[in-house]
């Protein structure tokens, strides 16, 4: 079962994410993908740790998160992948267009077939103004493509606002 868990910043995404996680019953590997770049992402990373159970297990990958991925799931564990996004703007940060399409697809291939569940979150960026400045735009762009393939791909998705889960797909 793949999950999509979209949400806007602070929605409640990765909480509804974790409770999700805990329903299977089954060990969680948690996959982080931020970088602690300056102190706010610090802190907020931090807050993360603070939310999610200790006993999981937890691997941090911030650009190749197919492979990681791929050689996690597994049908005796959880999934739970936070925060696409992050991992999106890290590829794009590095400037290099094939390295971003070969990651990109690492991703979608690691998904195509899975052995056992997946829970991906992100945030939801599109539904505001169009960015004045190309990267800003090409980082809306990816994400909303993205979003599209993995609905393709995932047998649930929901978008969670305030804190409350609607589902757009089941």
């Amino acid at each position: 079962m793949r999950e999509l868990i979209l949400g806007g910043a602070r929605s409640g995404k990765s909480r509804y994410a974790q409770a999700r996680a805990t329903e299977w019953a089954l060990p969680v590997r948690y996959i982080a993908t931020a970088e602690s770049l300056d102190h706010e992402m610090a802190q907020r990373i931090s807050r993360h740790r603070q939310d999610r159970p200790e006993h999981w297990e937890v691997y941090e990958e911030s650009i190749a998160l197919g492979a990681l991925l791929k050689d996690s799931i597994a049908p005796d564990r959880v999934v739970l992948v936070d925060c696409l996004t992050l991992w999106l703007s890290n590829l794009l940060c590095l400037n290099d267009h094939n390295r971003f399409a070969q990651e990109r697809q690492a991703l979608l291939d690691a998904l195509a077939e899975p052995v056992g569940p997946v829970i991906l979150v992100s945030n939801e960026v599109g539904q505001g103004v169009i960015p004045d400045n190309a990267l800003a735009r090409q980082f809306v762009d990816a994400t909303g493509w993205l979003h599209q393939a993995l609905a393709e791909q995932c047998e649930r998705v929901s978008l969670v606002v305030a804190g409350l889960p609607l589902t757009l797909k089941s």
